[in-house]
């Protein structure tokens, strides 16, 4: 999956989520809102995770870089 579609994934889970919570406030069913939290933190977490990812790719590759550019000077 591309980083876009994680990102994109993450927000239709919290924007899911947070209809499912008001959803379960408005009809007073606790279980549709424990259910639409429960998808919403979900969601930001899967966000945490590839905003994590990005950076642990991006680390991996300047890493890399910089052993290429070694092995070039020698």
């Amino acid at each position: 999956m591309t980083d876009v579609n994680k990102k994109f994934d993450s927000k239709k889970d919290q924007v899911s989520g947070k209809a499912k919570e008001v959803e379960g406030k408005v009809t007073g069913d606790r279980a549709r809102e424990a259910q639409g939290k429960t998808q919403s933190l979900m969601g930001k977490a899967k966000d945490k995770l590839a905003d994590a990812e990005e950076t642990v790719k991006g680390a991996v590759d300047e890493a890399k870089e910089k052993l290429k550019q070694k092995s070039d000077d020698h």
